[in-house]
């Protein structure tokens, strides 16, 4: 599916970000299976661990990966993207989604143009996509979070919760399994949330008023990347380290010093390098045709063997890191 680009769209594209050295994987054979990846961040550590397991699939099944997406989070930008790749005629578009409903008729745009699309990270609505690669169950991911909250506070008090956005579709369902388990614990009370558009400047920012709005708070949880190491600085910065606890999802880099100075409790994640691994090879069996609806099981290389419910293609359960782990990983 190759079409003649006009110079000027060209060029865009290239701009973008689609640069050899950077951000694409592979030669430039017009024979490979191009991947097109969009991240709602490209500047996210998160997305930057992602795109490096990207990589080393693409490297494994010797296609073409493009890495590209904004620099915030920013839906419109997501769309554009979208857009250029289906003029460009890529082979698969695999979509972290910021807004859920917004992106899908791009989506859907370009499966009607004969390109093949899945998610992961976050996802669209279901018919704007064949699969998603979901990094954990959202019941999974919004319990483990709730009971480490639990058991860091004993089962009492105040907590807020930081997220990128109020429209991320994923974090929307995470906090809905949040709320169901927090009814496990009465005696635990979600005083505010607060959005800090994926940037750890924001989130410490709206850590530090959540400190100073409710002197009685507990814990803080940021359910975004940028978000655990912010409200860390926030209440370090606030002689509060220990006083309020600070936990939610994050990479382990990014947390270590918090972490082994008492500031973070704990982060949970999943390996994000695994899940860039996991969708790109999706992705590529997808456009091959060995990965196709109604399949139980996914084997992705290295990786091995996945379980697929439904359409999610499932990467684990959730992973508590705290200090007595957290030197172990390097992501």
């Amino acid at each position: 599916m190759k079409r003649i680009l006009p110079l000027f769209l060209l060029a865009g594209l290239v701009l973008a970000g689609c640069s050899k050295s950077a951000e694409t994987s592979g030669g430039g054979s017009a024979k490979k299976l191009t991947i097109a990846l969009l991240p709602k961040s490209k500047g996210n550590a998160y997305f930057v661990s992602v795109r490096d397991g990207a990589q080393r699939a693409a490297q494994d099944l010797g296609v073409d990966l493009i890495f590209d997406g904004p620099t915030d989070t920013d839906p419109a930008k997501q769309n554009e993207l979208v857009d250029n790749w289906t003029t460009l005629g890529v082979d698969v578009i695999a979509a972290a989604c910021e807004n859920k409903e917004g992106i899908s008729t791009a989506l859907r745009n370009a499966q009607s143009k004969g390109i093949k699309v899945i998610t992961y990270d976050a996802d669209a609505q279901t018919d704007a996509r064949t699969f998603f690669v979901n990094q954990a169950t959202p019941d999974g991911i919004g319990h483990a979070l709730m009971d480490e909250a639990a058991r860091l506070c004993a089962k009492s008090g105040q907590y807020a919760i930081i997220t990128s956005t109020l429209t991320a579709a994923n974090q929307n369902e995470w906090k809905k399994y949040i709320a169901e388990r927090a009814a496990d614990y009465p005696d635990m009370k979600l005083v505010a949330v607060r959005p800090c558009d994926d940037q750890k400047d924001k989130a410490q920012s709206e850590a530090t008023a959540l400190l100073s709005t409710y002197p009685d708070l507990k814990l803080i949880m940021a359910i975004c990347s940028p978000g655990v190491p912010g409200a860390a600085e926030a209440v370090k910065q606030a002689g509060k380290a220990g006083k309020v606890k600070v936990m939610g999802l994050g990479l382990p880099n990014e947390n270590k010093l918090y972490v082994h100075n008492g500031v973070t409790d704990s982060i949970i994640l999943w390996n994000t390098e695994d899940l860039g691994y996991l969708t790109v090879q999706a992705a590529v069996a997808l456009a091959k045709g060995t990965l196709k609806p109604g399949d139980t099981t996914f084997t992705a290389g290295k990786l091995g063997t996945f379980e697929i419910k439904g359409d999610n293609i499932l990467l684990g359960k959730p992973f508590i890191f705290n200090k007595g782990n957290i030197d172990q990983f390097n992501f």
